[in-house]
């Protein structure tokens, strides 16, 4: 513990003395050993000692939300502990054996650490028998998922979303208890089918969205449980299942972006559905398919739902058009061409239904188990072509007239035992046996050769595996994030304000020598390493504004005194990926919007490795430095005139970005402290790294999450999708935080009141409950409090849970407008305008200004003496009358 304590930076606050049982956060059971480590969301920092394994009592551990860098604490053979908490940190490497021994885990949450290399979920982790929660999103998880899910029968919830899994569902899914699985937005996509879905009869949630996964929908009438079911944006095919129209609890389902096909769905009243507009549904409202389309579909069924098939067979008619369907003159199907598509399944006995038959050809495919019987129905087919596949059993007696193609078939006249998939569920490449079932080589030599083949393709895949492995190694090896700490001066106190959580925009910026005068396509000035390192002192210590992992800011000053803010990128984070893209999207975001309440961007630099990028000086730092630290940072608690007119600033920013620029924006990652302000406490929006092109119209856009929890809203944090809205919900957030002072998420608070939005709408916007809640350093008067009143109820408006009743932005610059910008009219004064009587003609005036003057000029001259005395006036500025200068 002494071990631990020295490692953390700060200190942990209570953690003194030589008793750590009685340190703030540690517990410790009868015998005095450690048992309970709770340091979350204390702003920590650190490489966490290597054997804090050695802590062999230690139940829970709980260090989500700080900043702990370095290798994951290895946790081996710690076989009491029962909850670890590791998300929300830094970590940047993993043991060999982090995983392995823990037999009595219940809980592993490890989500949203960023600096993680590529690392595959760990075979060691099946020693935990007793898991019930496995949280590692956005963790960097490569591969496929093991087949070791059959060893947690207590397992609830799984949430992956958000790495890099290949590969297929594991089948070990259906052998636990499994209500809520998170799998969506994986960076290549998950692939195959879903039929394990169907197993999962524990299953309340199923986010499946944003992958690769194809084939029909799963019988889900076991599914009783299931509420929330997220497929869309996959490549399934296929007619939907009538199972998922009678599920007693589903109330949202998502099937848009995929190519369903067959009848209109019918839900029940009451469930949220989104179709989309790329499902192939035979008709636009529900009801039955033509006959001959239902026959189809069935026969398309026992191939896998092929996409090529669902991709053209729309409408309710298959001689528009149909891939592989040909027509006679009446409107009869004629002619199945389903050959040399390598296909995998069987020949669907529902062929037969289309009586006017002629020609079916689906040879050189992959297609397994016997030819119909049934077909021998067909009074009008002439040619059958199965040649080159996998078929067994006896060929059926057709007539004379059907000339039958059978060749290539080893297995053909053969009464195989069944393998019992269907197609595309699993069945090999080989066919239903992949031999004969004495293992002997047939007559003809053709067992063997399939055999050899099954090997060379086997090999050829081994080696495309490491070879992709490899790639994706190289490619996502280094994901680095950026943090934020601004400073007052360089010996002030640090505050973390500023953490991109992850995601960017834009494609990678090509290098540049300091040399290269060249102008980035988006307009932003090159400017060279030499002149950087001049206004910086060289980048001296003393000019340090800030640091954290991207690098450093520096304070820079130009020879006529102004002063600037240079981000200076590490070398390992500027040649990351992720680096790039927001560095990139900063010049591009900026270099296309200028507005006196966006920071400005003044250049950039590209030297080598190092990406720096040159900023307008803002001295006064964070809106979440003078609203949360400001006792520390030595502010003065921010007034309400202060608080509105900065609220004023950042709608309006916002607003230009959403609708007035040229081209429109989305910030994404809104919140206090990337809103600077200058000396006159004016307020600019900062920090564009995330920033997203707006669609047109009310159109969202689908985009890797980012941004901070606590501001996220509630359907871009479940869906990915974005629009102007969830800038509005973050602004909405952020005057909470300006009403109450406080943070919209605050761990230290117990759970019903640690979330600012949730707790807000309890509360309920009154005048009581708002007083009740007021920011205590605010002591409003009446005409005050009606102005946070208006304010709160806005800041209800802009967080409403669903985003069509949030309001535009330009709402929220027209409500904060009046509270900042309260024009009343002067009271008239005699000496204001000369003292002109308005109702007096032009002549009267003029000669009431020579009495007054004493002087007996005409009007002639008057006006050449006007010019006169308008060039010699010392201000240099133009008096319009004249005469007399009445400053």
């Amino acid at each position: 513990m002494a071990k631990l304590a020295k490692s953390i930076s700060p200190t942990p606050s209570g953690w003194s003395g030589s008793n750590h049982c009685k340190w703030t956060g540690v517990s410790c059971d009868s015998s005095g050993r450690v048992s309970n480590i709770n340091l979350s969301s204390k702003y920590l920092s650190g490489e966490l000692p290597s054997d804090l394994n050695q802590l062999s009592h230690l139940k829970i551990l709980s260090l989500q939300r700080n900043q702990f860098y370095g290798p994951l604490p290895s946790l081996s053979n710690l076989a009491s502990l029962e909850q670890v908490f590791l998300d929300y940190n830094n970590f940047s490497s993993i043991p060999p054996s982090f995983l392995s021994g823990l037999t009595s885990l219940q809980t592993l949450s490890i989500s949203m650490n960023h600096n993680l290399p590529p690392w595959t979920i760990p075979e060691t982790l099946a020693d935990s028998t007793t898991l019930n929660f496995f949280d590692a999103m956005d963790s960097n998880i490569v591969g496929p998922m093991p087949e070791i899910f059959g060893s947690f029968p207590n397992l609830q919830t799984v949430r992956l979303a958000y790495n890099n899994l290949t590969g297929s569902l594991p089948q070990s899914f259906s052998k636990t208890g499994i209500e809520n699985l998170w799998i969506n937005n994986q960076l290549i996509g998950l692939s195959g089918r879903i039929d394990v879905l169907g197993g999962m009869s524990q299953l309340t949630q199923a986010w499946v969205h944003v992958n690769k996964f194809s084939g029909p929908i799963p019988d889900l009438s076991k599914c009783t449980s299931l509420s929330n079911l997220q497929l869309r944006d996959n490549e399934l095919t296929g007619v939907i299942h009538p199972s998922l129209f009678s599920l007693p609890k589903l109330a949202n389902v998502s099937l848009q972006n995929n190519r369903l096909q067959g009848p209109y769905p019918d839900f029940p009243k009451g469930v949220q559905v989104t179709l989309g507009m790329t499902n192939n549904f035979c008709n636009t409202k529900p009801g039955p398919c033509d006959p001959q389309v239902t026959a189809l579909l069935a026969v398309a069924e026992a191939l896998g739902y092929p996409m090529t098939l669902a991709e053209s067979w729309q409408g309710n008619d298959p001689c528009q058009g149909w891939n592989g369907i040909s027509c006679d003159p009446k409107g009869s199907v004629t002619v199945i061409n389903f050959g040399k598509k390598q296909w995998i399944g069987t020949i669907s006995p529902a062929i037969a239904n289309l009586t006017a038959l002629k020609s079916v050809f689906l040879n050189d495919n992959k297609l397994t188990g016997p030819i119909p019987a049934v077909l021998t129905s067909l009074a009008q087919l002439q040619l059958l072509d199965v040649s080159n596949n996998n078929l067994s059993g006896k060929i059926p007696p057709f007539t004379s007239s059907v000339m039958l193609k059978s060749s290539g078939n080893p297995f053909i006249g053969k009464d195989l035992p069944t393998g019992g998939g269907t197609a595309g569920g699993g069945s090999s490449a080989g066919g239903g046996g992949g031999g004969s079932p004495s293992g002997e080589t047939s007559g003809n030599g053709k067992s063997s050769t399939l055999r050899w083949v099954i090997v060379i393709v086997g090999i050829a895949a081994a080696i495309f595996v490491v070879v992709l492995s490899f790639v994706i190694y190289k490619r996502f090896a280094k994901k680095p994030r950026w943090k934020y700490k601004w400073v007052r001066s360089s010996s002030a106190g640090k505050e973390n304000v500023n953490k991109k959580d992850y995601g960017a925009i834009g494609s990678e910026l090509p290098s540049k020598s300091s040399s290269d005068k060249n102008v980035y396509d988006g307009g932003g000035v090159v400017i060279s390493i030499e002149k950087l390192r001049e206004v910086t002192d060289n980048f001296s210590e003393q000019n340090i504004l800030g640091q954290g992992g991207f690098g450093v800011v520096y304070r820079g000053t130009l020879l006529d005194g102004t002063q600037i803010a240079v981000k200076r990128m590490e070398s390992v984070m500027a040649a990351g990926s992720k680096g790039l893209n927001e560095f990139q999207a900063e010049i591009e975001v900026l270099s296309k919007v200028r507005h006196r309440h966006l920071v400005a961007l003044h250049g950039f630099c590209v030297n080598g490795n190092e990406r720096l990028l040159v900023y307008e000086y803002m001295p006064q730092g964070t809106l979440g430095q003078h609203l949360f630290k400001y006792n520390e940072m030595g502010f003065p608690p921010l007034t309400w005139k202060q608080r509105v007119t900065i609220a004023l600033d950042v709608a309006r920013g916002v607003e230009y970005l959403h609708s007035l620029a040229q081209q429109s924006f989305i910030h994404r990652d809104l919140k206090p402290s990337n809103i600077l302000l200058g000396d006159d406490m004016r307020a600019k929006v900062s920090d564009f790294g995330l920033v997203k092109n707006a669609p047109d119209g009310n159109y969202s856009v689908e985009t890797r999450l980012a941004g901070t929890f606590g501001y996220l809203a509630p359907e871009y944090a479940s869906t990915g999708r974005v629009t102007t809205k969830v800038d509005v919900f973050a602004f909405g957030v952020v005057l909470m935080e300006m009403i109450t002072g406080r943070k919209a998420l605050d761990e230290t608070l117990p759970e019903e009141t640690s979330h600012l939005v949730a707790w807000f709408r309890r509360a309920g916007i009154n005048r009581g409950s708002i007083r009740e809640h007021l920011d205590p350093s605010l002591i409003p008067d009446e005409e005050t409090f009606e102005s946070i009143c208006k304010v709160a109820e806005l800041a209800g408006y802009c967080t409403a849970l669903e985003a069509f009743q949030r309001p535009d932005m330009s709402h929220a610059v027209n409500v904060l407008s009046p509270l900042v910008e309260q024009w009343k009219p002067a009271s008239y004064d005699e000496d204001d305008g000369f003292g002109t009587d308005l109702h007096m003609s032009l002549p009267q005036v003029l000669q009431r200004w020579q009495a007054s003057d004493g002087s007996s000029m005409t009007t002639s001259n008057l006006f050449t003496n006007t010019a006169t005395n308008t060039l010699q006036h010392p201000s240099g500025f133009t008096n319009s009358i004249g005469l007399k200068d009445r400053r």
